[in-house]
This record gives C-alpha cells, sequence and structure tokens, in this order.
C-alpha cells in the first residue's frame, strides 16, 4: 500500500482559533471543515484539500494563529 505524503493544513491570515472540529485519529473527506477561525469578526472554515487521518491537531480553541501556522496534520 503506497503512503501519501503528510498534508499540513495552514492558516491563510491572523486569526482566533474557534473552534477545532475533528479529534486526532478521525478520518476526514476532502472539503470538510477541520477548524474553524475568527478574524474581524468574520468565521473562515478551514477545509481539508483532500482525505486523509487526522494525526495531529496543533492549535487549541483560543489560540492566536499567523499566517502559515499549522493547525492539523493529516496523513
Amino acid at each position: 500500500m503506497a503512503r501519501t505524503t503528510p498534508l499540513e493544513i495552514v492558516s491563510e491570515l491572523v486569526a482566533n482559533v474557534l473552534t477545532i472540529e475533528v479529534a486526532e485519529g478521525d478520518r476526514v473527506e476532502a472539503g470538510d471543515t477541520v477548524v474553524l477561525l475568527e478574524s474581524m469578526k468574520m468565521e473562515i472554515p478551514m477545509l481539508a484539500e483532500r482525505g486523509g487521518t487526522v494525526t495531529a491537531i496543533k492549535v487549541t480553541v483560543g489560540d492566536v494563529v499567523q499566517d502559515g501556522d499549522v493547525l492539523v496534520v493529516l496523513d
């Protein structure tokens, strides 16, 4: 069975982590929301670009993230 390269889902802006929609070990599909960010009173869903299993969650609710910060890792 071929292994895929881990996928890092990163923040695209400075924002607060509002909710984390997944847990380590969860299976997600492409387009699933993994983290919900809040910036300037707007909610921004961070989506899985492809399906996979959540291997790491790098943030907690309430964290302030910067552009490029890793939020979740999928394998």
